[in-house]
C-alpha cells in the first residue's frame, strides 16, 4: 500500500515509510517503531492509519546504526538483536527525526501532524509531546515513560497513553507513578488495560488480544479524530 521516501534530518537523510489515504487526508501521523524496526508490523500500522484517512509516515529511526534493519518478535536472537540496537539508539536525535518527520509531513500540505508509538516508539511518542510542534502524541505501552515524567512541563498538545496493567517490560509501580503524575494534566487522556501484556495489540505477538486491540485502536482511531481531522 505504501512507499518508501527520503526525508531530511539534521543529521542527514533517512527513509520513511508512507502510506497515504485515498482521497482528502484528514491529517497526517508519524508512526514511531518499536525496537525491531520499520518492520512488516510497523508498516502494517502505518497502512491501517492510512485506511482510516492519514497520511502514515514511519521513519527508520535506526538509520545511525544501520539502516534498514528490519526484525521479528519471532526468535531469540531477533529479540537480542533488537535489544542491542534499542540500547545504542541515541534517544534524543530519534525525537529530532521525529520532528524533522513531521516537518516533511506539513511541508507536503499536511495541517496537522501527530505521533504515534509502541514500545520504545510510544515512549519516544511521549518525549515527541515534550519536546516537538507535534499537534497530538499515542503512546502504545511506551516503556521508559516513568523516566521521563520531569519533562510533562512541555506537554503543550493532547496525549493519549495506552498502558497494559499486566506487562511484563514495564513495572505496575512505573505505570502507577505515570497515572498519578499525569492525572492532573488535562492536555493526557490515559486509558488502563487491566488484564493486558506487552505489545497486546501487536499482530502475531505472544501477548496478542484482538478484542483489547480493537478497544484501543478505535479509541485512538476517535481520538485523533478529534485532535488532527
Amino acid at each position: 500500500m505504501g512507499d518508501w521516501t527520503n526525508i531530511k534530518g539534521k543529521d542527514g537523510e533517512f527513509r520513511a515509510y508512507v502510506a497515504k489515504p485515498q482521497g482528502q487526508a484528514k491529517g497526517a501521523v508519524v508512526v514511531i517503531q518499536e525496537i525491531f524496526g520499520v518492520n512488516a508490523v510497523m508498516r502494517g500500522k502505518a497502512d491501517w492509519l492510512a485506511r482510516e484517512g492519514y497520511w502514515a509516515l514511519a521513519p527508520d529511526l535506526f538509520w545511525r546504526i544501520k539502516p534498514g534493519i528490519e526484525l521479528t518478535d519471532q526468535s531469540e536472537a531477533e529479540w537480542k538483536q533488537a535489544i542491542d540496537y534499542m540500547n545504542q539508539l541515541d534517544k534524543g536525535a530519534a525525537v529530532e527525526d521525529v520532528q524533522a518527520t513531521m516537518t516533511a509531513a506539513r511541508g507536503w500540505g499536511a495541517k496537522k501532524v501527530g505521533c504515534l508509538g509502541y514500545c520504545m516508539g510510544g515512549y519516544i511518542a511521549f518525549l515527541a509531546a515534550c519536546r516537538t510542534d507535534t499537534d497530538a502524541s499515542v503512546a502504545y505501552h511506551g516503556g521508559g515513560i516513568h523516566t521521563a515524567l520531569g519533562e510533562a512541563g512541555g506537554i503543550k498538545k493532547p496525549v493519549l497513553l495506552h498502558n497494559p496493567m499486566k506487562d511484563g517490560f514495564i513495572p505496575v509501580e512505573a505505570l502507577n507513578t505515570i497515572r498519578e503524575t499525569l492525572k492532573s494534566n488535562p492536555l493526557v487522556t490515559i486509558y488502563e488495560y487491566a488484564e493486558q501484556d506487552h505489545a497486546f495489540t501487536r499482530e502475531g505477538g505472544a501477548h496478542y488480544d484482538e478484542g483489547a486491540k480493537q478497544l484501543a485502536d478505535g479509541r485512538t482511531i476517535a481520538w485523533l479524530g478529534r485532535h488532527l481531522a
